[in-house]
């Protein structure tokens, strides 16, 4: 399983890295294309598709180039079996602080994020 976590871990950083550089092709490489994303917005749930959030990643500035520092770190990985992980994620785009709880699953193609559920802390 160590071999496993590796790869899940390799990907995580593939996400984290695409997010600070503003990166979709990085992004698309570490999330599966049939991913969401997913928050509390207003008292229910908001579902962002992968393609909608890229949009959104394309049109803003990224962290790098804003010179933003990083706060990213893997708080925990679970591996449930040799094909599903559950990773819980800190990262930040100052002033907001993000924890994501990630869910991947292991396909033909190796690793892939297949959902992201977050949440976010506003500080100064």
């Amino acid at each position: 399983m160590a071999g496993e976590i590796d790869a899940v871990e390799k990907v995580v950083w593939t996400y984290l890295d695409g997010l600070h550089e503003g990166d979709t092709a990085k992004l698309g490489k570490a999330f599966h294309e049939v991913s969401h994303l997913y928050s509390v917005s207003d008292g229910g749930v908001a579902d962002l598709p992968r393609e909608k959030w890229f949009e959104f990643v394309k049109g803003r500035e990224s962290p790098k180039s804003r010179g933003l520092p990083r706060t990213d770190r893997i708080v925990s990985i679970d591996l449930s079996g040799p094909e599903t992980a559950f990773v819980k994620v800190e990262c930040s785009i100052h002033p907001r602080y993000f924890t994501d709880y990630l869910t991947l699953l292991k396909l033909n193609g190796g690793w892939k994020v297949v959902s992201k559920t977050y949440r976010t802390d506003v500080r100064e």
